[in-house]
């Protein structure tokens, strides 16, 4: 056989074209090298451009040092993805369930109840909302305000916890003006993970934890903890506080609430006094499959990427199903299609159950008025009344978590099953009741088929509500941005 230095004798030019391809192989591999070096360094440069204040609440004065999570978390401004039940598009729930209205009466719910529509929103449409009344009737405390914005732990600082609860959410309206942010979950100066609001740190000191103990990727749903949990007003002082001392689980949160014989309101047409449940997504999530697998809120919500070398946190804080590859698909390999079936496979059962109880629920209360207008007494009622909070606090246990029970859906199926058991003993109970009053039963229920109708039956008048709402949102609202730019010189764009 020829060796390679005889062929080229006899051939010179395949010489030349080795030599060719030499150059061209170093070549490449040169800009390989070149390109590595580049981006392992972009990995390693330090992104903080200048200091950002302990409480600074601006957004965007973050993002001047992390372009990459900023720009991300300003994609959470589109609301145009919609699954089956979820997403970010706007949804009323009182329109697609009327018996909600009904299930609500005598309780700000009653009057509007639409899908969160996502962090960006959070201070515009906590403005919006016919719950927090207008210049006429405004109630609600500052604590409302607490899981809102990240203007509200540098209000806390400013002004003390406990006074802060104290006000008035109409007194707060021109301070509280940056949605959700970077600040809620990060320390400014190490970017570190951390928990702003007093509420969750409280709670895990009276079963004995300390917040400095819990892992990286514990934080990781802490972090979402301080706000998509179950809490309550306790007191006079309006104290935000969660029912977590004896435990998680609808039970015993429940436990709780009666032994401090706790109630949000009087249920104007049945008079249970009733519970109504915020968004238990890390209690039931803490119950679920992915938490014991060790999986976080983030891994899911907030999936890592990788841009030009640097692996960071997607801000887009969004619904898993409109991010399959970058979330589901980094631990489950069947195809997008397959998940999302997956998903509404398990959501369809949940929304069966939560559909029974709501319409056992909303001709329970309105059964419940026709007994007392028929003079039961209080103690024919008890047990009614005291299976109707049950009950409803079970639906909304659920209900109320985001996800449509998806979190955990074996738990939350469990409990559901309990709710409409629950609600059909409660009608069978009033039944007894009313026929023991002369009423002929089952009795005639008033047509409350439409959010309209609904709203109308339990008396609320919404043309009061509206012309109140469009009111405060031209004079009070915005005089608060008034002041709020004059402050700061900037409002963070909704």
């Amino acid at each position: 056989m020829k060796s390679i230095q005889e062929m080229i004798k006899e051939k010179p030019l395949l010489g030349w074209v080795l030599f060719g391809v030499t150059v061209v192989v170093v070549f490449l591999l040169g800009l390989l090298a070149s390109s590595i070096v580049e981006r392992r360094n972009e990995s390693f440069t330090l992104q903080q451009v200048k200091p950002i204040a302990d409480w600074e609440p601006r957004n965007e004065v973050w993002g001047e040092n992390y372009p990459r999570e900023y720009e991300s978390y300003m994609k959470m401004a589109d609301t145009t993805f919609a699954s089956k039940y979820a997403g970010s598009a706007k949804r009323d729930y009182l329109q697609d369930s009327p018996e909600l209205v009904v299930m609500w009466a005598g309780y700000a719910f009653s009057k509007e109840y639409n899908a969160p529509r996502g962090h960006s929103y959070a201070v515009k449409d906590i403005r919006n909302i016919l719950r927090t009344g207008g210049n006429k009737v405004s109630p609600q405390p500052a604590t409302c305000w607490s899981c809102k914005s990240p203007d509200v732990p540098r209000m806390m600082e400013k002004m003390g916890v406990a006074n802060f609860y104290k006000a008035k959410w109409k007194d707060l309206g021109q301070e509280i003006v940056n949605p959700i942010g970077c600040q809620d979950c990060h320390d400014p100066k190490t970017m570190d993970l951390r928990i702003t609001r007093p509420a969750l740190i409280e709670a895990m000191q009276r079963k004995g934890k300390d917040i400095k103990n819990f892992s990286h990727n514990e934080m990781r749903s802490l972090v979402c903890g301080q706000c998509h949990v179950e809490y309550y007003f306790k007191g006079e002082g309006k104290y935000l506080t969660f029912p977590w001392d004896k435990g998680f689980s609808v039970e015993k949160m429940e436990e709780y609430y009666d032994e401090a014989n706790f109630k949000d309101w009087e249920h104007a047409l049945s008079k249970a006094p009733m519970l109504k449940a915020q968004h238990p997504d890390y209690e039931l999530f803490s119950m679920g499959v992915h938490a014991d697998r060790g999986v976080s809120c983030a891994d899911c919500h907030m999936p890592y990427k990788t841009e030009g070398g640097v692996k960071f946190t997607d801000h887009h804080i969004q619904s898993p199903l409109n991010n399959i590859e970058n979330s589901c698909q980094v631990c489950h390999r069947e195809k997008a299609e397959k998940l999302i079936q997956n998903v509404n496979d398990r959501q369809d059962k949940v929304k069966e159950l939560l559909k029974l109880a709501e319409k056992a629920l909303a001709a329970a209360h309105l059964e419940a008025k026709i007994a007392w207008d028929n003079k039961a007494t209080q103690e024919e009622m008890a047990i009614v009344l005291k299976l109707l909070r049950q009950s409803q606090w079970r639906w909304d246990w659920v209900a109320a978590s985001n996800g449509v029970g998806f979190h955990a859906p074996v738990e939350a199926l469990r409990v559901l099953g309990t709710a409409v058991q629950k609600a059909e003993e409660a009608r069978k109970e009033v039944a007894l009741v009313l026929v023991r009053h002369g009423v002929k039963y089952p009795v005639a229920l008033p047509d409350y088929s439409t959010k309209e109708k609904a709203q109308k039956v339990i008396g609320l008048n919404m043309q009061e509500l509206r012309a109140d709402k469009a009111d405060f949102l031209k004079t009070t609202v915005i005089e608060w941005d008034k002041q709020a730019k004059e402050r700061q010189g900037t409002l963070q764009k909704y």
